[in-house]
């Protein structure tokens, strides 16, 4: 069977339910028809013009993103800019579009879930919770089956993000053994980490005054970038969610856009 829009929205709700979302975010269906048949999901982490266009070039029906494409009520429509430009090309590919943000990230086995899982941490537990419901929460926290040096894990870090560098706040000779993860912005959650008993914090978007927190508290941080933690487990979760819908027996297929990059570079 070939699933509807409606029906992978479904799906998401059972993975991700929208309630779960911060008040200020749109998740959901940011473009296309619940009816809209759909062979092929096209994965990345934004909404652009690009990551659409690929989606059109390689046969999606529909383009799965974490950030949301439409954040606030439209006003007016311009086709020359971004948003309109993209809604424009989605309505003329007849693509649409479904993000899964906020509420992906909190989800019991969403993007810090699979954060923490590709660190193989153990015992893992959620960082800041919320709702008083088990499991959901931002952020996980949890231990390596043995403790490691700083600078080795950085150099695991690298692999998996895939990234040359990393921000670093502590002695790369220092022993980490248990490890807190925020995907995305996660920094201001530096306190809490080290409260909890964490060694290092691994995150993105690191500013001078976490940095300076991080190191009067003497637990470790890291920034790996905003799009990088998220890119890494956006990734994986697109590939889970291939599986879950083979295993509904629908006939769609995930694909995950391999040439989105990272808006900053690094020389």
């Amino acid at each position: 069977m070939i699933p509807k829009l409606r029906d992978i929205l479904d799906l998401l709700e059972e993975i991700a339910p929208v309630r779960l979302a911060e008040s200020w975010d749109n998740p959901g269906l940011q473009v296309g028809s619940y009816s809209h048949r759909i062979k092929k999901i096209f994965v990345a982490l934004d909404a652009t013009l690009e990551s659409l266009q690929s989606a059109v070039k390689h046969g999606a029906q529909l383009l799965l993103t974490h950030h949301p494409l439409i954040f606030e009520p439209i006003s007016r429509f311009d086709m020359e800019s971004f948003p309109g430009n993209v809604i424009l090309e989605a309505l003329r590919g007849e693509i649409s579009i479904v993000a899964a943000h906020t509420n992906l990230d909190v989800a019991s086995e969403g993007i810090n879930y699979i954060l923490a899982d590709m660190l193989n941490l153990q015992r893992v537990e959620v960082l800041q919770e919320m709702n008083g419901l088990e499991g959901v929460g931002l952020g996980r926290i949890g231990d390596l089956k043995e403790s490691n040096t700083l600078s080795e894990i950085l150099k695991n870090l690298k692999n998996i993000l895939g990234v040359k560098n990393l921000g670093v706040v502590g002695r790369t000779d220092r022993k980490i053994r248990r490890i807190a993860v925020v995907g995305g912005s996660g920094a201001s959650l530096v306190s809490l980490a080290s409260q909890k008993g964490a060694d290092m914090l691994l995150t993105g978007d690191v500013g001078y005054h976490h940095a300076m927190e991080a190191k009067s508290l003497g637990i470790v941080l890291i920034d790996g970038g905003h799009f990088r933690t998220e890119k890494a487990a956006f990734t994986v979760f697109a590939k889970r969610l291939g599986k879950m819908i083979r295993d509904r027996g629908w006939d769609s297929k995930v694909e995950v856009d391999g040439d989105e990059c990272d808006p900053v570079t690094y020389s």
